[in-house]
């Protein structure tokens, strides 16, 4: 989980996005996406989905499984 939390904020940063404009693209709200970021919480695999496709990245990647 922490290594989810890790690389989705630097993928987000490195995308030029605030955790509110990812919020708005996924449909999700900003609270999610701070209790993603922070480790508290995970994502579903619908709102999973989005993450990868907004930020154009693998689900391996942000799970960690791949560099």
């Amino acid at each position: 989980m922490e290594a989810f939390a890790k690389k989705l904020r630097e993928t987000r940063k490195e995308k030029g996005l605030t955790q509110k404009q990812l919020a708005i693209e996924i449909n999700a709200t900003d609270d999610s996406v701070f209790s993603w970021e922070k480790g508290r919480s995970q994502p579903s695999l619908e709102m999973l989905c989005a993450l990868c496709t907004l930020l154009e990245v693998s689900a391996d990647y942000l799970l960690g499984r791949e560099e």
